[in-house]
């Protein structure tokens, strides 16, 4: 048997080995459950807003709605962070995903009732936030559900069919849509489906015996509001201290800040520009496909990074991934016409997905579990942020039909960047 075939054996019987510990599987089922229900509810908001016949959206709005879905979340989800290492998990999963369920009932009631700006909003950044949220202690549970020596495998598998379970939600919610009407009414019930994930999830992490999932230890102070107030320097604190962890991270904002300019692009391309090619199309449907090309690139990046890691190294992994983003720029996403978009989409999302689980290794393998969430939490924090600056700024010079070479070539100098900054990082946490 060859060595690839030897890697791949390994890797399908570590897999079968963590499908037989009950705790994991019950933690990959409510983490599916809840990422479900995310993909679905972000694709029927989305289609209630940018999609829908009675409401008008500009590239403005467009950034001013991921603006309110992600920075309220950024300003407390550090704090929010130290009670994933003070309180019992479970029972954070548990009340979490029962209050992110409410408010999606109360989301999908301001779009049924055609309110816009900040009563629809403010409901939708409450979902955003709590899934946030979700994620944050479903990432620090992981540790507690399996042996060290396999959690980069186990995290990849999670985070890999975690994401394309969002996935099969979003392609849901363009189901229900043709099913049940692209108008306000419509877009109401797709959305308020969203809720069948929230409360499954909490089901299933109601399952958990007490203090499985963590934290083991308490390290801070006695005091909740000074424990929760102390979050973000504490989360900021630890992974300054692992290198593996700040440079990593500096690597996925460079992606995150690239990928919010293509993002809005392509949402306006697919809107304003872009009509059917062949077997593609534009519009909703047209963001269905993208997300089903960047769906597969997560499937790929999944099945291959732990191999990847095995031959680069991490470092080698990740600045490669970042260069062939910087190349899928250029060479994709520059020509502006509905296949090149396509592909752009699969190698990005491909890039990124790689990115980040080398990130998510690094902080679970090289991040105490006393300080884990609030690390988890701060790194949202900074993927929200990054995220929402670069989609607003693009917003400002991009044309309404998206076509904007000059966004493409900032994004593809943002992957550069990213490079060289995560190799000083590197260097400059190395030791004597």
């Amino acid at each position: 048997m060859t060595t690839a075939g030897t890697t791949a054996a390994k890797h399908h019987l570590g897999i079968r080995k963590l499908l037989a510990v009950a705790d994991f599987r019950r933690l990959l089922a409510s983490r599916l459950a809840a990422q479900w229900g995310d993909g679905l509810f972000q694709a029927g908001l989305a289609g209630a807003v940018l999609f829908n016949p009675e409401r008008h959206a500009d590239p403005l709005a467009v950034a001013a709605g991921f603006a309110v879905l992600l920075l309220p979340y950024s300003v407390v989800g550090p704090f929010a962070g130290a009670l994933l290492d003070r309180w019992d998990r479970r029972r954070v999963l548990v009340v979490a995903n029962l209050t992110r369920g409410a408010f999606i009932l109360l989301t999908a009631a301001a779009v049924g009732l055609g309110l816009d700006g900040v009563p629809l909003y403010a409901s939708a950044l409450f979902v955003t936030g709590v899934s946030r949220f979700v994620g944050s202690g479903l990432s620090a549970a992981l540790p507690h559900v399996v042996d060290d020596d396999h959690l980069v495998e186990a995290n990849a598998f999670v985070t890999t069919l975690g994401a394309l379970t969002a996935v099969l939600g979003a392609g849901c919610a363009v189901g229900l849509r043709q099913f049940l009407g692209s108008g306000d009414g419509g877009s109401a019930w797709t959305t308020a489906f969203a809720v069948v994930g929230s409360l499954t999830a909490a089901f299933l992490a109601s399952r958990f015996a007490r203090g499985v999932l963590g934290p083991d230890e308490v390290d801070e102070p006695s005091r909740t509001v000074t424990a929760v107030a102390l979050g973000l320097v504490d989360g900021g604190r630890a992974a300054w201290h692992a290198p593996s962890v700040s440079a990593a991270l500096l690597a996925l904002l460079a992606h995150r800040a690239a990928f919010g300019m293509s993002l809005l692009i392509t949402l306006l391309l697919m809107r304003n520009s872009f009509t059917d090619f062949g077997p593609f199309r534009a519009g909703l449907a047209g963001l269905g496909e993208v997300a089903v090309f960047g769906g597969a690139g997560i499937l790929v990046a999944g099945l291959v990074t732990d191999r990847i890691v095995d031959v680069l190294g991490r470092r080698g992994t990740i600045c490669g991934a970042l260069g062939l983003a910087a190349v899928t720029q250029v060479g994709l996403g520059l020509p502006m016409l509905l296949p090149t978009t396509l592909a752009a989409s699969f190698l990005l999302t491909f890039a990124g997905q790689v990115v980040k689980l080398c990130v998510d290794a690094a902080v679970q393998h090289d991040i105490g579990d006393e300080v884990r969430g609030r690390v988890f939490a701060l790194y949202d924090t900074l993927f929200n942020v990054t995220q929402v600056a670069a989609v607003a700024v693009a917003a400002a010079v991009v044309p309404l039909d998206g076509r904007s070479p000059g966004l493409v070539a900032a994004a593809t100098v943002a992957y550069l960047l990213g490079v060289g900054g995560y190799l000083a990082l590197n260097r400059r946490h190395q030791t004597p």
